[in-house]
């Protein structure tokens, strides 16, 4: 089956990884299905072999309707979660609200997604769903109690997908950025930490978007006789 002839799904198509994960798979010839809670800031993406809407990916309902829309589209070859949800608050003023929102939003959600992922891939025995985690789901960082537990719960969960569904022919994945991705938000934030003349000295400190949709295409060209698993990207100055 022909790149021409599959779909790929993302869910969590922001302005920067997810993005460059659509276009990244758009440009290898594949139908991509994109969906955001804002689906009408998916404008600049859509056109061509790219589809999209809005898509609350906590609700159940809706993650199995925009799976099904990628199928219908052509065979669903990956599904690609990557919803964010950092927020830094110290301990006591995380609130339950919070705390709640954010492993809906980076955990809960992840679930859903894996769980409609392989309804339709199971069937035919193959198919790779691929989940983007982050440091904090290796270790709690200060002020990152609700996106660590997030997050190292979108982790568990899917090691123990991979170690159900590889036997049946489904790859699972867990991406790793231990790095600051590039993005307008970090880069503020880093700017603000170091100066943007330390920043512009530097520049591969900060982690391009292009380069985690580069990981996840090696990912998924893996021949089933060597699957990764968990893979962690970050750039060659990082300290770790």
């Amino acid at each position: 089956m022909t790149a021409l002839r599959q779909s790929v799904a993302v869910v969590g198509a922001g302005d920067f990884i997810g993005a460059a994960i659509v276009r990244r798979f758009a440009a290898e010839g594949f139908a991509v299905h994109a969906g955001r809670r804002n689906g009408d800031k998916l404008a600049p993406l859509l056109g061509g072999s790219i589809t999209g809407r809005s898509l609350d990916a906590r609700q159940s309902e809706d993650v199995a309707a925009f799976l099904d829309e990628a199928e219908a589209i052509a065979p669903l070859a990956l599904v690609v979660f990557n919803v964010g949800a950092n927020v830094q608050f110290p301990l006591v003023e995380t609130t339950d609200r919070v705390f709640r929102k954010v492993w809906e939003m980076a955990c809960f959600a992840g679930f859903v997604t894996v769980r409609e992922a392989v309804r339709i891939m199971t069937p035919r025995g193959a198919g790779k769903v691929f989940v983007t985690g982050a440091t904090a789901g290796l270790r709690g960082n200060p002020g990152y109690a609700a996106f660590a537990a997030a997050k190292a719960g979108l982790r568990a969960v899917a090691q123990s997908a991979a170690r159900e569904l590889w036997p049946q022919g489904i790859h699972v994945a867990h991406l790793v950025i231990d790095a600051g991705v590039d993005t307008e938000w970090v880069r503020a934030r880093v700017t603000e930490r170091i100066g943007a003349e330390a920043l512009a000295a530097q520049p591969d400190l900060l982690m391009p978007p292009e380069a985690v949709a580069d990981a996840y295409f090696a990912l998924y060209n893996q021949p089933r006789a060597a699957w990764t698993f968990e893979q962690e990207i970050r750039p060659f100055g990082e300290t770790w």
